[in-house]
């Protein structure tokens, strides 16, 4: 990686992303730009200074003298603040996506050293990868349900078991709840990005395991769920109130355990599996895991990330997994 010379004219550098450059070595016409994105990773806005001493035309010249990166391929390391194109410019207020810890069967586990924090607590959700790990950590150490938060059965798909959630919207007391999300802030698609050596992804609505739409040079799986089909991975989520003297439709967003404090688009819920090179090998827990003992047990665990992108506003959310597999 390096930086563009940005001292004089302005240049544009390009390159096209993984699934571009495929279609273009396939050579057989597939290949054809309809999409394009821009990215503002480098700017650090707050150095915007009004109070420079030589006026306005200087308030952003920190800003547009900021050292600029050249475009490489990486699509795991670029674009994670991606540029968006808004029709109203009065907004006072821009969405989120944001990790629910308040459903108990979504919350990931506590952090290590929290009051009330289990053998396991890591901050992070984990996934438990085969059948021996699950009859040990529910049989000998984590014998209560409530001592299991954050403690994915990554066995097997169920509708009634832990899983991961976000929430989508303006995370404001300025704004009621009651109120409607502009629908131009809403996101209806999302994109769930995952490591495909450790993970698949799978409806809690009908337990059905998701293909990925795409895996990368990087073994990066990329999983497209959009609102209103098969699955049910994307749903409206509720307005109104979630704490005071609330009821009726109301009560609806507190019963839902809605994370969001002002005006809401959809949330996104999924379950986790663990992946067939986790359950049968050892081999990348040896390579690139850490050993840990727990309640007399050995561990071997990977730590890895989840990413969330919403496909309207671009916000992303980078959510902890680690997946856990008993040794001995």
């Amino acid at each position: 990686m390096a930086f563009l010379d940005n001292s004089g004219d302005i240049i544009l550098d390009a390159v096209l992303t993984d699934t571009g450059r495929l279609r273009l070595a396939r050579g057989d016409g597939s290949f054809k730009i309809t999409k394009f994105a821009f990215g503002d990773d480098e700017i650090n806005y707050e150095t915007y200074n009004t109070q420079n001493a030589s006026g306005s035309a200087y308030f952003d010249l920190e800003i547009l003298q900021t050292p600029i990166f050249e475009a490489f391929t990486n699509n795991t390391s670029t674009m994670k603040s991606k540029l968006i194109s808004l029709t109203n410019n009065n907004l006072l207020y821009l969405p989120v996506i944001k990790l629910n810890d308040i459903e108990s069967l979504a919350k990931p586990t506590l952090a290590a050293g929290a009051a009330d924090a289990t053998v396991f607590s890591s901050g992070s959700h984990i996934v438990l990868v085969d059948q021996d790990t699950v009859s040990k950590v529910y049989n000998d150490i984590l014998t209560n349900d409530s001592n299991r938060v954050g403690i994915i059965n990554g066995t097997a798909a169920s509708s009634a078991g832990r899983y991961i959630r976000t929430d989508q919207g303006l995370d404001t007391t300025e704004v009621s709840p009651d109120f409607i999300l502009d629908p131009e802030l809403k996101e209806t698609q999302y994109i769930i990005e995952v490591d495909s050596r450790f993970a698949k992804i799978y409806s809690r609505s009908n337990t059905a395991v998701l293909t990925p739409s795409f895996i990368d040079d990087d073994l990066i799986a990329s999983y497209y769920v959009t609102q209103n089909t098969a699955g049910e991975l994307v749903i409206d989520s509720f307005t109104g109130q979630t704490t005071g003297n609330i009821s009726g439709q109301n009560s609806k967003a507190a019963d839902e355990f809605e994370s969001i404090l002002g005006p809401r688009g959809t949330r996104l819920s999924f379950g986790i599996l663990a992946s067939t090179d986790l359950v049968s090998s050892d081999y990348l827990f040896d390579t690139i895991g850490t050993d840990i003992t727990r309640a007399g047990s050995s561990f071997a665990f990977i730590d890895t990330f989840i990413r969330v992108t919403g496909a309207t506003t671009g916000y992303r959310i980078d959510i902890p997994v680690r997946f856990l597999k008993l040794q001995n």
